[in-house]
């Protein structure tokens, strides 16, 4: 294979995937903000004056950190399962595929797409928080390093869904069976102290349970789970996807007829 320049391809895709969800941004970017502005008036505000405080803050400071993660974790999911999908559909995917563009810079692109647009919607849920609460970071290095990872990890799981999907509802059941279950699971609302034992055991199983208590930890300082470890999970989901969806593009799989 010839010498390529791998910024010039790498640099189009983010810029493509970009440019596809700012010029829908009225679907894309907007109704994520106004449903966790929803989420902090009703959980926030109106049920969280009777639920009181939870390991030591308010309710609403409390959910915030697990509001913001959800809208990245949903957003990156969804802007790689959709575009890269559509491109699978539509077909253009191949001239991309047949051109001399290593398969870890397509990979990386679309994934690059995904942390676009999730940390856009998450940077504007934390604008929206502003309005209901103040926001405090503890540690500013954790906090962005578990936004940024968290984001890959789920571009990633996207893009591994888009490679199987064989139909548009295909692009839809995961999130609705799969990531919604295990994002409302994963301790956004509540702390997992709060559980009986056998079911703390049970949640430990769930992987957004760590990145939520590790994003907490980075805004309040506070988690249920040691911060290395849930780091170390976090990193380690990435290495499997990112092995997973290398190994699909090489060999082809479900994306060849």
């Amino acid at each position: 294979m010839r010498n390529v320049n791998i910024w010039t391809p790498f640099q189009t895709i983010i810029i493509k995937e970009f440019r596809r969800f700012i010029r829908i941004w009225g679907q894309t970017v907007v109704p994520p903000a106004m449903t966790m502005a929803l989420y902090f008036i009703i959980f926030g505000q109106l049920i969280g004056e009777r639920i009181g405080e939870m390991d030591g803050f308010k309710y609403i400071d409390f959910i915030v950190p697990g509001l913001i993660l959800m809208a990245v974790i949903t957003n990156s999911y969804a802007n790689v399962v959709s575009s890269f999908f559509q491109a699978k559909y539509m077909r253009n995917i191949e001239e991309l595929l047949t051109s001399p563009v290593p398969n870890w810079v397509i990979l990386a692109g679309y994934v690059g797409g995904g942390v676009a647009r999730g940390l856009t919607v998450g940077l504007l849920v934390t604008l929206v928080a502003i309005f209901f609460t103040d926001i405090r970071i503890h540690s500013f290095t954790v906090s962005l390093a578990v936004f940024i990872l968290t984001s890959i990890l789920f571009s990633l799981a996207g893009f591994i869904n888009a490679v199987f999907a064989k139909s548009f509802d295909d692009v839809s059941i995961v999130p609705t069976f799969v990531l919604t279950p295990l994002t409302y699971l994963g301790g956004v609302f509540y702390s997992i102290r709060l559980l009986p034992e056998f079911w703390q055991t049970v949640s430990l199983a769930n992987p957004v349970l760590y990145m939520v208590n590790a994003f907490r930890y980075g805004l309040l300082g506070v988690t249920d789970i040691n911060l290395a470890v849930a780091l170390g999970i976090i990193i380690g989901f990435i290495v499997i996807l990112g092995g997973l969806s290398l190994y699909l593009l090489d060999r082809g799989i479900g994306l060849r007829t």
